[in-house]
């Protein structure tokens, strides 16, 4: 199966006709692109050497010979202006290019991994902005002498914590969106999350401070020149103005070149940071967040199985894919109080077997399940009497061990499909990179697998759904998607966070359908997280009911809807029969509406 390439234009394509798109942007980059020209090939346009002196020609209005004229000491005002066009030029570029190596991967790992990194970092950047900049520099001069890259170099430092703090709010307003645990959960490192989904976030911003700081260094050398902290033998616009200034009671129009390349140049570079900015789209709003996690705030304590329930009716066989015994997660309050969202939680998942784990919602469903995945927040302590993967221990566990398992050994489909993609990415592009990285594949041999997911999945036109971006997705097939990218790499454990909720009761149907169909065919062991009981008798073996942190009865599906034992179960199932009959699982009765 071939991609087709032609069904619509390339991302680079696009954002070059949303640039061309903006008349002020595209004059910006003609005239910037114009000065940075005439400044490389200063040595084949400037008429004349631009420190040749002759004093005999001071002042010489513009000519054939000098079109711009000629300064106090008898020099080509177009010949030092292309010349020094190339200083002011490279000033701007070492200035950028310092602030943005130093303050840009600080800003990344202080909002992304938080902690005691972004303290220290934060605390570092401050005492930068609080130097005197004019002072260091003239240190630094004075050291070092004029050279142009260790001032622009200084400069680039103290102008770093700009980028820092722009960088780091970027990154703090989206770390908590749900396609960063989506790449944590396809097992892609830290490191790779940063530069692939954070950065993308980052990139617009940091190209419109980024003109600006190039502006303010041009400014600042020029300025530093025309005081005369420059080396007088290098061309340069400062140096120029300042020589204007010398000779402006017989020549004030000699201020004007000078004055006019500064403002142009700063100008156009402001405007074209800020039309390449809207090209990239940084104004689109990421406004999904990953839900509040529930916590009880009820210190009351409660017994592990409540009076009435059967949460031990099924014992784990020594061969269980999933073993949990006794899990618990706890918060510590800023008050000091410990609170248990999850308490002493016992199941078991064999393999080609479905559990349900039902319960209202801030029952601790997803909390156990993002305990078991290992993707809780730092600040949840867990702890388990036994916790493992086909027979491999997940206590104590690394991040860096854990991050192997998620994907290849255990995956998860998440409830709200369109929060959980990136929206900067194709779907081709978030579906091939966890199979390049984690299966070793080539990018055609990802791709052609990718297509092949998502025929399984049942996507119409595979092809297409692979070059588009996920707003131009539906619900349900964002949805596919996901289950799709879950079972890309092969794993033996797979967790389905509400995947229905969302869509409609259709839609709702086939997915459970396909989830189902690809749990037998890969002989998955599959948790199913709901509050649907009708889900439950649809495609699940056994059930386990939770209710604030515990589970208060654990049972083979029929034996469940046929006798449920605890109150919450039986409150459960009359919310959801409605007096009808109980049914059994999978059509061993006839099915009533839920």
């Amino acid at each position: 199966m071939s991609v087709d390439t032609t069904a619509r234009p390339g991302r680079t394509s696009r954002r070059l006709r949303a640039f061309l798109r903006n008349p002020m942007g595209v004059v910006a980059g003609v005239v910037l692109l114009a000065i940075v020209a005439a400044s490389i090939l200063a040595p084949l346009l400037a008429p004349r050497d631009p420190n040749l002196v002759v004093l005999s020609e001071a002042l010489r209005p513009p000519s054939g010979d000098h079109p711009l004229g000629t300064d106090g000491n008898g020099r080509d005002i177009l010949s030092r202006l292309l010349w020094g066009g190339r200083v002011s030029l490279q000033a701007g570029l070492i200035m950028v290019t310092a602030a943005l190596l130093c303050g840009i991967p600080a800003g990344l790992l202080a909002g992304y991994r938080a902690k005691w990194f972004d303290g220290v970092a934060s605390w570092i950047f401050n005492m930068l902005m609080s130097l005197p900049e004019i002072l260091i520099v003239i240190v630094v001069i004075a050291s070092l002498g004029s050279g142009l890259v260790p001032t622009m170099v200084t400069l680039g430092i103290l102008a770093s914590p700009d980028i820092f703090r722009l960088t780091r709010s970027a990154v703090i307003g989206v770390r908590e969106e749900l396609y960063f645990d989506a790449a944590r959960v396809a097992g892609l490192s830290d490191l790779r999350i940063i530069f692939r989904h954070v950065l993308s976030v980052v990139l617009g911003p940091v190209l419109v401070r980024s003109s600006f700081i190039c502006g303010m260094a041009i400014i600042v050398q020029s300025g530093l020149e025309f005081l005369g902290f420059g080396d007088p033998q290098r061309p340069s616009w400062g140096g120029e103005l300042s020589n204007a200034f010398q000779s402006f009671q017989r020549a004030p129009e000699l201020v004007i070149a000078p004055g006019v390349a500064i403002g142009l140049t700063v100008m156009a570079l402001v405007l074209f940071g800020t039309a390449l900015a809207d090209s990239l789209g940084v104004s689109l709003g990421r406004k999904a967040k990953r839900a509040a996690r529930p916590v009880r705030t009820d210190d009351t304590p409660v017994d592990r199985v409540e009076a009435g329930g059967d949460a031990t009716a099924a014992a784990p066989a020594t061969d269980a894919l999933l073993r949990v015994e006794d899990l618990t997660v706890r918060y510590v309050a800023e008050d000091g109080t410990a609170k248990d969202v999850v308490r002493g939680v016992s199941l078991h998942v064999a393999r080609g077997e479905v559990l349900g784990l039902v319960g209202e919602s801030g029952s601790g469903k997803s909390q156990t399940s993002f305990a078991i995945l290992g993707l809780l927040p730092p600040e949840a302590a867990v702890s388990a009497r036994h916790l493992s993967l086909d027979g491999q221990s997940l206590i104590g566990l690394r991040e860096s061990e854990m991050r192997k398992l998620r994907g290849t050994r255990m995956a998860y489909v998440p409830q709200e499909p369109m929060s959980n993609l990136d929206p900067s990415f194709t779907v081709g592009a978030q579906l091939t990179k966890p199979m390049r990285h984690r299966l070793n594949l080539s990018k055609k041999a990802a791709t052609t697998r990718a297509l092949d997911l998502l025929e399984r999945v049942g996507i119409p036109d595979p092809a297409r759904t692979l070059a588009a971006y996920p707003h131009q997705l539906s619900g349900g097939m964002a949805q596919r998607v996901l289950i799709a990218g879950a079972v890309s790499c092969d794993p033996e454990l797979l967790i389905a966070d509400e995947p229905t909720t969302a869509l409609d009761v259709t839609v709702q149907a086939e997915v459970l359908e396909l989830l189902r169909d690809l749990q037998r065919e890969r002989t998955m062991g599959l948790i199913l997280v709901t509050h649907n009981l009708g889900v439950v008798a649809d495609i699940c073996d056994r059930v386990a009911v939770m209710r604030d942190g515990l589970i208060v009865e654990q049972r083979p599906v029929a034996d469940l809807f046929a006798d449920p034992r605890h109150e919450y179960t039986r409150m459960l199932l009359d919310a959801t029969l409605e007096d009808a009959p109980p049914r059994r699982a999978r059509g061993d009765l006839q099915e009533v509406g839920s």
